[in-house]
């Protein structure tokens, strides 16, 4: 561990605080949807769609950003990303129409966090700390992100309670603006990349990714992890209040999914050093899988949602240091931020069907139920996609190896 923060130590402080603040605010998003709907007498089909666009354009945009961030550097793209996000937040807290929301939460805070996020930072991260340590160094980054749920989750329901929902967006676009000093902290160390890196090209990395099913593979489990966390961050709070239990329930639940997930997300990072990832990530879903039917079959309490918190947070965002890990594995890191990003779309196209498609059926069938039970069998879907994924590096990284 010394040896870590000895060689990427600036990095790894400052993208962790940075996530702590960006996906902090980001998974408080939630807490928003009742207040909102009942001032204005929206369906929750309005506040999910502008959620689900947030994660949609935060997908499309990401590979870009990514590569931008390859090319000219991560403290610039999340200068950038810091400025947007703080816009998207205003506008948001006066945000009176379906249109205004979606431009505000959708579009706005959609490009912010596609600078501000885990494509860009872990990308960084992984060029930064050295090969044995760079699972492990995602973990601790991505862990980093999940303890800002946990704080940020009762810190927004007080604010909303204390300032009405405008004035807490306001307080929160006030915090994320410090990530526009933090970003200062982004210092990679000076080491050059690989012989077999420095010279491959932005169209040749995509055309060997492109040409690996292990990349696509990857990509679709991706697409479950989206679905089901976007699903549940959104839609969880509103369904504990249908099911008859306390709206401090949901938050509870959700806060405990972040502290959770702090431990998880290091787990996941620290046991993809010493085991395969994508085997690691086999199980993940599958336990994921049991998890929600567990909590969706059996009777429900206030009891039985802390306990789903807890377990699904050990579960959480596991999968992005283990599969942000592969993909460097597979490709080396030179351009880790854009390819990341790639994989990353296919979780962000997920969570926009995952978002959406919570409100659209429950204001046409009154229930969540389907959706719970898509997510079970997506879960069986991510483990079977994920089981021919080989953790071995393409045939330009392994020459050098086998020549010396």
């Amino acid at each position: 561990m010394t040896s870590l923060w000895r060689r990427c130590g600036w990095m790894l402080l400052g993208s962790s605080l940075i996530l702590a603040l960006s996906l902090g605010v980001r998974h408080g998003f939630g807490l928003f949807l009742a207040p909102m709907s009942a001032d204005f007498g929206w369906g929750r089909e309005v506040f999910a769609f502008a959620i689900a666009l947030q994660n949609l354009v935060w997908g499309l945009i990401q590979p870009f950003t990514g590569a931008f961030a390859d090319r000219f550097g991560v403290r610039r793209t999340v200068l950038v990303g810091g400025v947007l996000y703080v816009a998207g937040l205003a506008l948001m807290a006066f945000s009176d129409s379906p249109a205004s929301l979606s431009l505000s939460a959708g579009l706005l805070i959609g490009l912010g966090l596609s600078g501000t996020s885990f494509s860009v930072l872990l990308g960084a991260v992984g060029q930064a700390a050295p090969v044995e340590k760079r699972s492990m160094a995602m973990g601790i980054a991505a862990a980093a992100g999940s303890f800002g749920q946990f704080v940020m989750l009762p810190g927004s329901l007080g604010l909303i309670g204390w300032l009405g929902w405008s004035g807490a967006l306001l307080a929160l676009a006030v915090l994320i603006a410090l990530i526009v000093p933090l970003a200062a902290l982004l210092r990679a160390p000076a080491r050059p990349p690989a012989l077999a890196e420095q010279h491959q090209t932005l169209g040749e990395a995509l055309r060997e990714a492109a040409g690996h099913p292990g990349f696509w593979l990857l990509a679709l489990g991706f697409f479950v992890c989206g679905f089901q966390v976007v699903f549940i961050g959104v839609h969880l709070p509103a369904y504990l209040v249908d099911q008859h239990l306390p709206a401090q329930v949901g938050t509870t639940v959700l806060a405990l999914v972040g502290l959770f997930n702090v431990f998880g997300t290091y787990t996941a990072g620290w046991l993809g050093s010493c085991y395969s990832k994508p085997k690691l990530l086999v199980a993940l879903y599958l336990i994921r899988g049991v998890v929600i039917a567990l909590f969706f079959f059996a009777p429900l309490s206030e009891w039985s949602a802390y306990a789903f918190g807890m377990a699904m947070g050990l579960l959480w965002l596991s999968t992005v240091p283990l599969t942000n890990g592969t993909v460097a594995t597979l490709f080396g890191v030179r351009n880790l931020s854009m390819l990341g990003g790639i994989v990353f779309l296919f979780h962000q196209l997920g969570s926009f069907l995952g978002g959406w498609l919570g409100g659209w059926l429950y204001d046409r069938t009154g229930s969540y139920d389907l959706v719970w039970q898509i997510c079970i069998g997506l879960s069986v879907m991510a483990a079977l996609l994920n089981w021919p994924v080989r953790e071995q590096p393409v045939a330009r990284l392994r020459a050098p190896l086998e020549s010396a």
